[in-house]
């Protein structure tokens, strides 16, 4: 007779970070986490999207180390961010899942912080992300213009109202990122997605910090094809229209929406 898997509890929290050549970044970063996040019920799932440098083995070291909180998924060829949030996405098991990017930019302070303050005082109602927005940028001029400019033509394009989508620190609830369409470069895109699909979004203000070691993945030309042809996709879909949302679903949007046609009416 075959065994029958036994289902894993739900954690309150799972922290997903894609890794490409973060050789340096993964046992400082790991252990931050670990420190911000005692007392919680947290899982790290890392990917590595097939880094060609010691990434590898450093999260095998680490998942030895913690065998009961980290996951590490490996890309046999590289897929690049969303993929890597996809196959991270697979394997979380929490109820709430927080974005970081792998380069320590992003400051898991601010994760416990938030998560103290809303996510576990209260009701979160329809609220399904939670955007991180930085309150100092530490890129060079040049990327910091670039930025402005691609978040204004974005905004006024989606109405996603969102001032900081490049910022990698994103807290979201589980099962409303699992119902969003996958794409590459969908990354970039999470608040108007989250917004197409009926949830509240809120900006909060977060550290960016120093890359700690390694160098910067994304360059200008490659980023600005990409988001461009990106942009009017998501354009098109936000445009065709939101999900239904059935009365008798136990989902926080079918309040959200009933008050609101209340109010129209």
């Amino acid at each position: 007779m075959t065994a029958t898997p036994t289902a894993t509890a739900q954690r309150d929290l799972s922290v997903l970070i894609p890794f490409y050549n973060e050789a340096g970044n993964v046992h400082p970063l790991l252990d931050e986490i670990h420190a911000a996040l005692d007392g919680l019920d947290y899982e790290i799932v890392c990917v590595n999207d097939c880094s060609g440098d010691s990434t590898g083995a450093e999260l095998a070291e680490a998942r030895a180390a913690h065998p009961d909180r980290v996951i590490v998924r490996t890309h046999v060829k590289r897929a690049g961010k969303s993929a890597a949030l996809m196959t991270g996405l697979r394997a979380v098991n929490g109820r709430w899942t927080q974005l970081l990017d792998g380069d320590g930019q992003n400051d898991i302070a601010d994760t416990r912080r938030l998560w103290d303050e809303i996510v576990s005082k209260r009701d979160t109602g329809a609220l399904g992300l939670i955007a991180g927005k930085r309150k100092s940028r530490n890129d060079s001029g040049f990327k910091w213009l670039q930025s402005r400019v691609a978040n204004g033509i974005r905004r006024f394009m989606l109405r996603d109202d969102a001032t900081d989508t490049g910022c990698g620190w994103k807290l979201m609830r589980t099962d409303a990122f699992r119902e969003l369409p996958y794409f590459a470069s969908m990354h970039r895109f999470l608040p108007a997605l989250f917004k197409r699909a009926g949830w509240e979004v809120r900006e909060e203000p977060v550290n960016d910090r120093r890359r700690w070691h390694g160098q910067s993945k994304y360059g200008f030309l490659g980023r600005l094809g990409a988001g461009i042809a990106d942009l009017f996709g998501v354009f098109w879909l936000v445009r065709r229209g939101s999900p239904g949302i059935a009365a008798e679903w136990d989902d926080p949007r079918a309040r959200a929406q009933e008050s609101e046609a209340k109010k129209s009416s």
